[in-house]
């Protein structure tokens, strides 16, 4: 038995790009960057970012469509990938994540909201199997320490 799993927490790098493959059926793409900061030994704060690339399919892709943008802050779990292409008789690798399941850290605020003023959530969609996904109502995220680490 194996285990493939990845989990991040990071920013969109740029707007996704979403297509509609055959039977209507969505795909996203986007970067996702996650940074961590540490001291050398000369004490100095290095900061160093990863850059991941990140595919969500179905319900899920729907989702990052209509409400992630460039610089959200996502939760992100799913399976490390890799895949090889030929271009110009040159093999390429591309390793992504395909991820099942997202959060929404950002704390976007819906019109229809009815949560109350101070509440902390996040939105939470899963992927399974292409089933429906409802997206829930957002609130304002003022404490960034509610974050599980």
């Amino acid at each position: 038995m194996g285990v493939n799993k990845v989990i991040l927490v990071g920013n969109v790098g740029g707007d996704p790009e979403v297509q509609y493959l055959q039977e209507n059926v969505p795909v996203a793409k986007f970067s996702l960057a996650t940074s961590e900061t540490y001291k050398n030994k000369e004490g100095e704060r290095i900061t160093t970012t990863e850059w991941h690339n990140i595919v969500v399919w179905r319900g899920l892709a729907k989702v990052v469509e209509q409400y992630v943008k460039k610089g959200s802050k996502l939760y992100i779990e799913g399976k490390l990938t890799n895949r090889k292409y030929e271009k110009d008789g040159v093999t390429k690798y591309f390793t992504e994540i395909v991820a099942r399941e997202m959060q929404m850290l950002d704390g976007k605020t819906s019109e229809n909201s009815t949560n109350q003023a101070g509440s902390n959530q996040t939105a939470q969609v899963i992927d399974k199997e292409a089933n429906v996904i409802s997206v829930p109502d957002f609130a304002v995220m003022d404490d960034v320490d509610d974050l599980p680490f």
